[in-house]
């Protein structure tokens, strides 16, 4: 899919057809051709856009003759053969040129929404600098809007995993999990990206760019301070679960025996006196009734050992 825009002087994003100064052109899962016209029209390295296209490409910055070529990775959420909610990430391609911004990526994202619905302040097609910064601050954002929801869902998890016997819980507490382990490689990775970037003046910043950069790091920071500690107690906590797990079935199975047990007593009453030899009581016109009396003493008292034994 490509994609071309282009702000006016009040603010306002179009959608033109035709690539020219000032625009932003976006493309996720892009044709064959769309990438040849966009390699021609904007004279980008057909490679380059390649490269964003690679979901194992490592987050990085390069310069090229007045280029500007980064990628990082950006988070999404996709569903797994349980149909749980697992959060991956997937490179981004930011690519700044003397006359636009190309933006590449395998999959759309409502990070690009933010800015195809110009939800973004200040946010203008023509001001590079400050369009690839923003870029990097609503990825960084997004990291912790998710970070956020994992935690969540892992409360969620918690309080129906005390009473659970089954390995779903567990499986979600693994997809989340993983979940963590791609957001904290990919947060390191990207905060490398930035700290070139602050470093070695890749880009032509303002003052308020500078602040935004700034901006950017700490949120970054700030994720990946998250993720490593949501990770930490989320496999603590499925260590605990798993046992909490084993430790229920254990009490039901406990439970199941004893109930076994008292049920017992009643059958070997009853089958002592279905023999056909002399038994005490068989000429008792109460003989049931004895019986059955019997059986519930012996019930009853091994019920009440059982019990406070804390068997149930």
């Amino acid at each position: 899919m490509l994609e071309i825009f282009k702000s006016t002087e009040t603010r306002v994003l179009e959608k033109v057809d035709v690539i020219s100064k000032g625009c932003w052109v976006n493309m996720f899962a892009p044709t064959v051709e769309e990438i040849a016209r966009v390699s021609t029209d904007a004279q980008v390295d057909i490679d380059i856009i390649k490269d964003a296209l690679d979901d194992e490409e490592r987050p990085r910055i390069e310069r090229d003759e007045g280029r500007i070529y980064i990628i990082v990775d950006f988070p999404y959420i996709v569903h797994d053969e349980n149909g749980l909610e697992v959060y991956e990430t997937i490179p981004i391609g930011i690519i700044l040129t003397d006359d636009n911004v190309i933006t590449v990526s395998l999959k759309d994202s409502p990070i690009i929404d933010e800015f195809r619905k110009n939800r973004v302040k200040e946010f203008y097609t023509f001001k590079k600098t400050r369009f690839a910064l923003q870029l990097l601050f609503v990825i960084s954002s997004y990291y912790l809007r998710y970070l956020k929801q994992i935690n969540k869902k892992t409360n969620e998890i918690e309080r129906v995993v005390h009473q659970s016997l089954k390995n779903k819980e567990l499986y979600a507490f693994l997809s989340l999990e993983k979940s963590l382990v791609y957001f904290t490689t990919s947060l390191k990775s990207n905060k490398v990206v930035l700290d070139k970037i602050l470093r070695f003046n890749y880009l032509k910043m303002y003052e308020e760019d500078k602040d935004l950069l700034e901006d950017v790091i700490i949120e970054k920071t700030q994720a990946i301070e998250m993720a490593e500690t949501y990770h930490t107690i989320l496999t603590g906590m499925m260590n605990a679960f798993a046992s909490i797990v084993s430790n229920n079935l254990n009490i039901v199975m406990k439970f199941l025996t004893s109930i076994t047990i008292i049920l017992s007593f009643p059958t070997m009453v009853f089958s002592l006196y279905g023999m056909n030899v002399e038994l005490p009581f068989q000429h008792s016109p109460h003989a049931f009734l004895i019986a059955l009396l019997i059986c519930l003493v012996l019930s009853s008292i091994t019920g009440f050992v059982f019990w406070k034994k804390k068997y149930f």
